[in-house]
């Protein structure tokens, strides 16, 4: 019975890790008339269904959610979803193209617009897990100089030796800790 429970714990920590990673929280610093292009943002990201998009407005703005005619018109009218209060949570949860714009008259023509690109999670290239930092690479093995001949002459260099070890980098990968953590779950559900 402590096993089937360890390998549950383990499975669920598991899981719950590879969400963390795979998830992120893409911020609209600012949704307002000020004349950003949020598309040229937009571009530069990489949304995912397991992603959310944060707007962040004044309260004299909204965020509304809209079809591609919606969009284009700048109308509100028929939302797919609406959204006030100044700081906005979106789960991006369908691939494909989603439109927002702001539902104040006069204010989407004024640029208060935006096109996110969605693609499935698994058809994602692999990315590196968030929050995981690179490991500093290791130096390549230095080897011995070759012996210096016998009595020094005028044209010889002095013969200095580079250290041939290296330090373990302080930049430990994510997955070593969770390895860690993992186990010690293990341990104290085994523990029980």
């Amino acid at each position: 019975m402590a096993m089937v429970k360890a390998v549950f714990v383990a499975v669920a920590a598991v899981v719950a890790l590879a969400q963390l990673a795979a998830a992120v929280d893409h911020t609209v610093a600012s949704w307002d008339a000020s004349g950003t292009d949020y598309n040229t943002w937009s571009a530069a990201q990489k949304f995912t269904t397991k992603d959310s998009i944060v707007f962040n407005y004044a309260a004299s703005h909204d965020v509304v959610e809209v079809s591609k005619a919606g969009y284009d018109a700048c109308s509100a009218s028929t939302p797919v979803a609406s959204y006030k209060g100044g700081k906005t949570t979106v789960k991006l949860a369908t691939a494909g193209k989603h439109y927002f714009i702001c539902g104040i008259p006069g204010h989407c023509a004024a640029g208060m617009k935006l096109t996110v690109n969605v693609v499935a999670a698994s058809a994602a290239a692999p990315a590196k897990p968030r929050g995981q930092r690179s490991v500093a690479p290791v130096a390549a093995p230095v080897t011995a100089p070759a012996p210096a001949p016998e009595g020094p002459t005028d044209e010889q260099m002095p013969n200095v030796s580079s250290p041939t070890g290296s330090t373990p980098s302080s930049a430990a990968s994510i997955g070593a800790k969770a390895a860690v953590v993992l186990a010690m779950g293990m341990a104290v559900a085994l523990a029980m």
